[in-house]
């Protein structure tokens, strides 16, 4: 029976170098072939993953960890953060000299010229750092923020703002999102929306946010270099994302041969 396979993009498409491995690249085209649909889930923006989405010939994807869900070149779902409550969290950041940075599906702005955190965390998704515009938060819709901070400063936004749910994915920085967003409940829309069969959907994943996606789909794989988190919700465990480890768990599942 056809599956609807789920794939995070970093440390799960993405080996250590951010680069797709050739194993990863046909085990997708093959699966598809087999009759399977292919569908991107990331907590990267639209602008983010082009170059993964023509490799690999894909036109459904779920952007901002569930913010913005494209399926078959169609936009079904947008959700921007709460304008009013982003601009607190905004003057909150500045009084703790945290930088931001906004997202909307087109770009990527710093609340900053230059943080060599904001450097270092967005370097390391092999993007340049940001660009500074004044206000660009308060004219735009955004789908998704990051504030940077460490992981002991982390625990005053859970606090101080409870409407947004903070999920750390670098070692400086941490998604911002409505609470209650997750890639698994953008799994659940499309499933109602479309007619999909939960049983059917695999997902693969390594990081935080792809906790819900793994416990809510019918299989959920991670990957040996994902967080302990992780590996822990997931049904099965395979190797390394640079040993391809992705291609193995497709050929375990019976998806390619």
């Amino acid at each position: 029976m056809k599956k609807i396979c789920f794939f995070d993009i970093d440390g799960t498409l993405y080996n250590t170098d951010k680069k797709l491995p050739e194993s990863a690249k046909k085990a997708v085209l093959e699966a598809r072939e087999n009759g399977h649909e292919i569908i991107i889930a990331t907590g990267r923006a639209p602008f983010m993953i082009k170059n993964v989405l023509e490799e690999l010939q894909i036109d459904s994807y779920i952007c901002f960890n569930g913010q913005y869900i494209v399926y078959k070149n169609e936009i079904v779902h947008q959700e921007a953060l709460n304008a009013e409550a982003l601009n607190q969290v905004t003057k909150f950041a500045q009084i703790n000299n945290h930088p931001l940075v906004y997202m909307n599906a087109e770009k990527m702005i710093s609340s900053l010229p230059y943080h060599p955190h904001v450097e270092e965390s967005i370097k390391s998704l092999k993007f340049p750092h940001p660009e500074h515009e004044e206000h660009f938060h308060e004219n735009e819709h955004i789908y998704q923020a990051l504030v940077f901070c460490l992981e002991d400063e982390e625990g005053k936004y859970h606090q101080e703002f409870p409407e947004f749910k903070f999920v750390r994915w670098h070692r400086v920085s941490v998604d911002i999102l409505p609470k209650g967003a997750s890639k698994a409940k953008a799994i659940q829309l499309l499933i109602e929306k479309f007619g999909l069969v939960l049983a059917e959907t695999i997902a693969f994943g390594d990081g935080l946010n792809d906790i819900e996606m793994l416990e809510a789909v019918g299989f959920g794989v991670a990957m040996e270099n994902g967080h302990e988190e992780a590996l822990k919700r997931a049904k099965y465990v395979t190797g390394h994302v640079d040993e391809d480890g992705l291609a193995d768990a497709m050929r375990y599942l019976n998806l390619i041969k």
